[in-house]
């Protein structure tokens, strides 16, 4: 591995030169675990490391061609095109000549489109190069399937706070820093397992000290400074985003209050846009709650308009009402499913006419023609209910879409709509019968 430039940033300069000080990710590289016993056997393949940011993923991919003895070309996807893809492939070409494999390490691979991505395919196929990738995205979605299947994804996991404890601790020893032990337990914290986040909070702190002239103490004040105002890890539009409206979303489906409350709160602090919250909690009010509680979803509608007319933070309060009543309300996705069930049965099935009797005529000659005939204006019967008829075309007459659950509104809705059921069956007369 080429020795790192003494003015690169300190995250660069802490990287471990072994796997044996490469911290974290312990189910892939402990004795016996897959990626360790493939790389002590020699079968070094293409794979995939998938993981969020800060944990280590073009690290291991440089040790690993260090373990190796392989050439290292890195590229980044934001930066590279076509034509650096080229040139890595004539480099490792000329690798072959010393009979020596060359890992060719993509960094962010997710960003190259698909012409990008199949520059590089033949090469990995007839082993010119070992592919290494690294993404913070879900490879399933990002990555083609034919690169897909021809590189082993192993994901990565965040870094416990213990070990961030340790590389903020050594990284301190090593600068020269006094640091306590409960400021180096407040970085690791506010890393949210960002191994990289933690040394950059740490080099802005020793920044601040070189400037007060002689001291080696980042004390708490320093500490402050540079944490303070920072939100916590949050990647809007990308795979942890997707995961905590997720949690949001099933706390509430779950009845959580505190578990929806968290998890809304979570996503505001990681600087989430707080109208788009309010969007998705309208839809919960309606998919999950529906018609057992139908206030569910005006009382969003309202905390999306005093988020809109009051902003942050006034606003959000309204929505912290919502999201605890979404998760206390009685729960019912009887009418998603109803909705699913019948646009399902729609784009299957043919395009009935609608019955004669449903049919307006507003003129004469549309009468004559039979539109209209036979319809019951049901305010003219008795309950305002005309027992016996029908309002689905007649080849799908018995169907039945809607099936209120036996909680909130609902149950008082079920209990209806039997008693009408009870009335079309002791109907005298029956529509299509």
């Amino acid at each position: 591995m080429t020795e790192t430039p003494s003015k690169a940033p300190l995250a660069a300069r802490m990287r471990p030169q072994s796997l044996e000080h490469y911290l974290g990710q312990d189910h892939l590289l402990a004795p016996d675990k897959p990626l360790r016993r493939a790389l002590d056997s020699g079968q070094l393949h293409s794979m995939i490391f998938w993981g969020p940011p800060g944990v280590g993923k073009t690290t291991l991919a440089q040790l690993i061609a260090q373990l190796s003895d392989a050439h290292f070309i890195s590229i980044s996807a934001v930066l590279a095109g076509v034509k650096d893809i080229r040139a890595a492939v004539e480099e490792a070409k000329q690798q072959q000549f010393f009979q020596r494999r060359t890992i060719l390490f993509i960094d962010e691979v997710h960003r190259f489109n698909k012409s990008q991505q199949d520059a590089f395919l033949p090469y990995v196929e007839d082993g010119t190069v070992i592919f290494v990738g690294a993404t913070t995205e879900n490879p399933s979605f990002e990555i083609n399937n034919a690169l897909l299947s021809r590189a082993r994804v192993y994901q990565l996991n965040a870094l416990s706070d213990g070990a961030i404890v340790d590389i903020v601790r050594h990284a301190a020893a090593t600068e020269g820093w006094q640091l306590a032990n409960d400021q180096i337990e407040r970085i690791a914290q506010h890393a949210d397992g960002d191994g990289r986040r933690a040394l950059n909070v740490l080099e802005i702190a020793g920044d601040m000290l070189g400037k007060g002239g002689g001291s080696t103490e980042l004390n708490a004040g320093i500490i402050d400074q540079v944490l303070s105002g920072q939100p916590r890890r949050f990647d809007k539009g990308g795979d942890l985003f997707y995961e905590q409206i997720s949690a949001l979303h099933k706390s509430v489906r779950g009845s959580s209050v505190d578990g929806a409350l968290y998890w809304f709160a979570r996503m505001l602090d990681g600087g989430c846009e707080p109208l788009y919250v309010a969007r998705r909690l309208v839809r919960m009010a309606s998919e999950d709650i529906g018609n057992a509680d139908p206030r569910a979803l005006r009382l969003c509608l309202d905390a999306w308009e005093t988020q809109e007319r009051l902003g942050s933070p006034e606003g959000e309060l309204a929505m912290a009402q919502a999201v605890c009543y979404l998760a206390a309300a009685p729960k019912s996705n009887a009418v998603y499913a109803a909705y699913n069930a019948v646009r399902k049965e729609i784009a299957a099935s043919p395009s009935y006419d609608v019955p004669m009797h449903l049919r307006n005529a507003p003129t004469n000659m549309m009468k004559d023609q039979g539109f209209g005939g036979g319809y019951r204006y049901a305010h003219d019967e008795p309950d305002a209910y005309a027992a016996g008829e029908n309002y689905l075309p007649e080849e799908i007459q018995d169907r039945v879409y809607y099936q209120p659950v036996n909680r909130g509104l609902e149950k008082k809705i079920a209990e209806k709509l039997r008693y009408l059921q009870e009335l079309d069956d002791s109907a005298s007369h029956k529509r299509y019968r």
